[in-house]
């Protein structure tokens, strides 16, 4: 996907429009977030770490996530979590490890807590075929409780990134899978052109939030699991 402008998100608790550089910012001002928490740290349980996440695509960091992750989660379930909101069409095998190709390997089973300290850095591959590479990096951390029942919540998310339709220039919707897959292109259309467009040996994808759209069999629907 083309690179644009400085990509923004919304902050999950108030909804708040926020530049990606700004999170950790908004985050540590954000009175409805400081609500949330305050309100969780009342609940029964035993209070643990709760960290922090930035979590972007290697290959179009437009796309981006910052999430919180309770240290007894295990990795497993942020691998279901980046497989929901971003990953999954066909059941690929994936892996974390630190540093990505070749580097050593980080099970499935290992718990956030044991991995997680500040400034560590995850890969996540999914798919060894056509690969989708995802960076997480540790970026604060807290103590208290969930803010959900979840193992993990989202905080933050990009907003999806504008793209012009190639014919007028207007917002797309659509991917042509052809110009990509035949002419090495991304070609955008708007719900107007899509009509019009003269490929047809691949059927258009609608376009979602999501690094993986156009790869393998993605076509989404790239929404948080939770």
């Amino acid at each position: 996907m083309p690179r644009g402008k400085q990509s923004k998100g919304n902050c999950v608790a108030c909804g708040a429009e926020i530049l990606k550089n700004g999170v950790a910012k908004h985050l540590g001002a954000c009175p409805a977030r400081r609500t949330l928490v305050l309100a969780s740290d009342q609940n029964k349980g035993k209070p643990e770490k709760i960290w922090h996440l930035r979590v972007q695509s290697a290959d179009a960091d437009e796309f981006w996530i910052d999430l919180e992750m309770r240290s007894s989660a295990t990795l497993k379930k942020l691998d279901d979590y980046l497989r929901a909101i971003w990953l999954e069409c066909c059941g690929h095998l994936s892996e974390f490890s630190l540093g990505g190709w070749g580097s050593a390997k980080v099970g499935m089973g290992r718990k956030a807590g044991d991995v997680f300290k500040p400034g560590v850095k995850l890969t996540h591959i999914y798919d060894f075929g056509t690969s989708s590479t995802t960076l997480i990096k540790v970026v604060g951390s807290r103590e208290g409780r969930p803010l959900t029942q979840h193992p993990i919540a989202l905080l933050v998310r990009n907003q999806m990134p504008e793209t012009e339709c190639l014919k007028c220039k207007q917002p797309s919707r659509w991917l042509c899978m052809e110009c990509m897959i035949d002419e090495n292109m991304w070609g955008t259309l708007c719900n107007t052109h899509v009509k019009t467009h003269p490929h047809k040996d691949y059927e258009p994808v609608r376009l979602v939030n999501s690094p993986r759209l156009g790869l393998c069999g993605y076509d989404g629907p790239a929404e948080p699991p939770y």
